[in-house]
């Protein structure tokens, strides 16, 4: 089956982090990205985050050799992503207005971490800084504990790389269908807020009244937290709905009334308590095997080496080696309609 994104030619101003993340999920998926890195900083092939490329070249971008071809490139390309400070494209000579004037339809990516304007446009920052302005950070972490990094999984990759993606693809249908390219301003600050939308709706609801660590899926539940078992090994509990709540009382021995009203919140952390005593009778392994076929979604917490080992991931092919290196797959899958069965690299 051909590639869903075959035929699309992207030119990647080498960064860190977001940018060659999204410059990846567009290469895994078939389209033509040629990176281009800065002398002496050339990347690590065992990274996964720079795999799949068509093409990487190395420019020094500040030299009018070096700018002259990316206005080369660029006037053939369908896209372009950066990374840089607002306004360093600019300086260099290779910002939107000037890319655009050789080629109107390019869809110009733009990642940071505050967006193109605003008071804090132009200062440093990482995920963790981006995600406390937007709110997102506060909401992680034990209740009475600090907020928790999730190191820079929401940041960097979810509301920062991922979106620029999503922004390009979008940008990408419009140039194809109206000849008229788009400047996409992915910032990640926004980005982090935005996947915070449905705990902002819990708010808006009632739903979610609490500080952190008192909610319902942020490990103030009994049944949606994680517990260390007899083998300093952990378990995941996902056991929202009545049906799986029921399950996990019934294989833990949970009986009585005191553990009817699942949603009874006061008595959440005497509950939390009960049931970690219970889980640390067993190891994982073994629990693991008493929730076996039981429905009450409850996992291992695997480690980076049991993950690529494990019969569903194996199965499903979510993690290959390339060049000897475990990473994990391209995703989404595509799959032909008349086709049963989905190849295990993307």
């Amino acid at each position: 089956m051909t590639a869903p994104l075959a035929g699309i030619r992207i030119i990647e101003i080498a960064g860190i982090g977001p940018g060659p993340f999204c410059g990846m999920m567009l290469a895994d998926h078939g389209a033509e990205v040629i990176r281009i890195e800065r002398p002496g900083t050339p990347s690590d092939p065992r990274d996964p985050l720079v795999r799949s490329r068509a093409e990487t070249r190395t420019l020094d971008l500040k030299s009018p050799e070096g700018a002259a071809a990316i206005r080369r490139l660029a006037h053939d390309a369908d896209g372009l992503i950066e990374g840089f400070r607002p306004g360093v494209m600019e300086r260099l000579g290779l910002g939107p207005a000037a890319l655009h004037a050789e080629n109107p339809a390019l869809v110009y990516g733009r990642m940071t971490g505050w967006g193109q304007t605003g008071p804090r446009a132009q200062d440093p920052g990482h995920d963790i800084d981006y995600i406390a302005v937007s709110g997102t950070l506060h909401a992680i972490g034990t209740a009475g504990v600090k907020p928790v990094p999730p190191i820079n999984l929401i940041g960097d990759f979810g509301g920062g790389g991922m979106l620029l993606a999503f922004g390009m693809l979008a940008g990408l249908l419009h140039a194809r269908a109206t000849g008229e390219g788009q400047v996409v301003d992915a910032a990640m600050t926004e980005g982090s807020a935005l996947l915070m939308s449905m705990m902002w709706g819990f708010r808006a609801t009632g739903r979610w009244p609490g500080e952190r660590g008192t909610n319902l899926l942020d490990g103030g539940a009994p049944f949606y937290d994680t517990y260390v078992c007899a083998d300093g090994k952990y378990l995941a509990v996902g056991a929202i709905e009545p049906q799986f709540y029921a399950a996990l009382r019934a294989v833990m021995g949970l009986s009585g009334a005191e553990w009817d009203a699942q949603f009874d919140v006061p008595r959440w952390p005497a509950r939390k308590a009960i049931l970690a005593e219970h889980f640390r009778t067993r190891p994982r392994d073994a629990w693991c095997a008493a929730f076996a076929g039981h429905e009450a979604c409850v996992a291992p917490v695997l480690d980076f080496d049991e993950a690529p080992a494990d019969p569903h991931n194996v199965a499903r092919g979510a993690f290959i080696a390339r060049d000897g290196v475990i990473q994990p797959a391209p995703a989404p899958r595509f799959v032909a309609p008349d086709r049963g069965e989905t190849p295990a690299d993307g």
